[in-house]
């Protein structure tokens, strides 16, 4: 007999009143937290997890506010585990909100300066794995596209450049804000980091796409490498 810590109910085992899909319906939309509605999208769940251990989990892991912004369905099975069927729930999801909310004004702000930039990225810091961004910005600073670039352990050989530049150029955003978060705490940067931050402001020169800082979260501080004058 299955020991009963271990048990991991699933959706259907659930009092009625507690499974999202029955909470949407009766309540609406904005009593469901985003596990549930990501629950709901979803439907079912995956090998070991149940859907909503899976939910919970794609938003803890990639953060909310980068998963609505992944286009890339490879990506997304390559870094979570999951079969394509999900992950092209997950971006057609998002892509529709995108379309729908294009010219929502204030979606994306305006970043001046580096604690600008930590504030819009401050979910960050409370990620379990390390998470390479790509903040694009105009020439008014404004962001106009936010992708993950890469999940690990961040050194030069998992970040290539052209996984960060090639949406500056679909986007043709005039600079680039690129961050990651070190699960430690400790937003001082490695040898890795700041060899990632010379290869990128290099190839940056060369393509006339400036990038502008290099951000690194760590828990409640973060570090400004362009503050610090490493780059």
């Amino acid at each position: 007999m299955q020991n009963s810590a271990e048990y991991k109910f699933k959706l259907k085992e659930l009092p009625k009143e507690q499974r999202p899909r029955e909470k949407l319906i009766k309540y609406g939309p904005d009593v469901l937290k985003n596990g549930e509605l990501m629950a709901v999208i979803l439907n079912t769940g995956y090998r070991k997890e149940t859907v909503m251990e899976l939910s919970h989990r794609i938003i803890k892991e990639y953060g909310s506010k980068a998963i609505v912004q992944e286009k890339n369905v490879g990506r997304l099975m390559e870094n979570l585990g999951i079969p394509l069927v999900k992950a092209c729930q997950i971006v057609a999801c998002f892509e529709l909100g995108r379309r729908f909310f294009k010219e929502e004004p204030g979606r994306f702000p305006t970043i001046r300066s580096p604690e600008d930039a930590y504030r819009y990225l401050e979910g960050m810091k409370k990620l379990k794995k390390e998470q390479f961004r790509g903040l694009y910005l105009n020439t008014r600073n404004k962001i106009i596209h936010d992708e993950i670039i890469s999940i690990g352990t961040l050194t030069a050989n998992l970040v290539h450049p052209r996984e960060v530049f090639q949406p500056a150029i679909e986007y043709l955003a005039a600079g680039i804000i690129i961050a990651h978060n070190h699960p430690s705490g400790d937003p001082n940067p490695s040898e890795d980091d700041l060899a990632v931050t010379r290869q990128m402001v290099g190839v940056g020169r060369t393509m006339a796409i400036e990038v502008l800082d290099h951000i690194i979260i760590g828990n409640e501080r973060y570090v400004s490498l362009k503050d610090k004058g490493l780059m």
